[in-house]
């Protein structure tokens, strides 16, 4: 059985949002009771449009925003019952790849000193003669190569795709159990995105470094993930291998969310109505309906009474859909 480096059960997490100077608060429900585990070396894609809570997930999971309620483990050890040494060996083993290259890295620092910082907050002290030799060795793996020409670079003489490589040489380092890459290469040029893709790939695979990999795009998240986990205003609607939930999507909203990419949308990979368009002025305000049903062309009055949970349709296919 492999083994399990992170899970998420139950998770809730809420935000009070305004609308206008003199709007009441509401309440938004960012995650919405998500359960979901990753193994070791496994790159698990998380999937949704803007709202959808993917972002949040990554977060909470890294201990970057609070939950609300629900448990997190991590290497079988529930977060919440850390003390102050393993917490931060937890920050040290669960790393972030952040999605814009342009303000994730510090413009006074110099690319050698940017990767050398989590080095310096290991446990485990690095002897100075040995430190500069890891830095370059993290440069090589991220496919900056020569280290020892980038080293004593600032991040303005840099390319966006280089800098994102310094991001993930800074992630690696330390030899993390479990990154989350949020949308790491949207803001890059299109021709740079398939290697940053490999890149990311290869490391994860080659290291057994369990990943998140969050992205509004599912074409590009099945080239990269084993797993694709959708998301819609903090539920997860489906899960299941990538292959699966692309070539054979079951939820209404993983189809509309295929339909809608431009590799798909002039084929007939997924039937569904062409009106129906996806609100980002939409909330989720915590109660129990399925968060899709005010868009779904196949909603039931049940729907809207009590949310269905998610049931295994195919052997790992998953799908919270009332239609199954």
């Amino acid at each position: 059985m492999n083994e399990e480096v992170i899970k998420l059960e139950n998770i809730t997490k809420d935000y009070t949002i305004r609308t206008g100077l003199f709007g009441k608060p509401k309440k938004n429900r960012a995650l919405d009771k998500v359960n979901v585990s990753i193994t070791k070396g496994e790159i698990l894609g998380v999937v949704g449009e803007s709202g959808s809570g993917k972002t949040t997930l990554g977060f909470v999971m890294l201990g970057l925003a609070n939950k609300d309620s629900g448990n997190i483990y991590f290497e079988g050890k529930n977060i919440d019952a850390l003390n102050k040494a393993q917490i931060k060996e937890f920050r040290l083993k669960s790393q972030m790849i952040f999605q814009d290259p342009f303000e994730s890295l510090n413009p006074m620092l110099t690319v050698g000193e940017s990767v050398l910082t989590p080095l310096l907050l290991a446990k485990d002290r690095i002897p100075k003669s040995e430190r500069m030799l890891r830095v370059i060795a993290a440069l090589n793996s991220a496919g900056l190569e020569p280290g020892e020409e980038y080293i004593s670079k600032i991040p303005s003489e840099l390319s966006g795709g280089q800098r994102q490589r310094v991001g993930i040489a800074r992630a690696l380092i330390n030899n993390p159990s479990f990154i989350v890459a949020d949308e790491p290469v949207s803001m890059l040029d299109v021709s740079i995105r398939a290697d940053l893709l490999n890149l990311l790939k290869e490391q994860a695979k080659s290291k057994q470094v369990s990943m998140i990999f969050i992205s509004h795009d599912i074409i590009i998240t099945r080239y990269i993930a084993d797993k694709i986990l959708v998301m819609h205003l903090g539920q997860v609607v489906e899960m299941g291998a990538s292959k699966d939930v692309v070539e054979n999507p079951k939820h209404p909203y993983t189809v509309l969310l295929i339909k809608s990419m431009p590799e798909v949308r002039d084929r007939d990979l997924v039937p569904i109505d062409e009106q129906v368009e996806y609100n980002v002025d939409v909330i989720n305000s915590g109660s129990d309906e399925c968060s899709f049903v005010s868009k779904c062309p196949f909603a039931m009055d049940i729907c809207a009474q009590h949310r269905p949970e998610m049931k295994e349709i195919d052997p790992g296919h998953f799908v919270a859909c009332y239609l199954f």
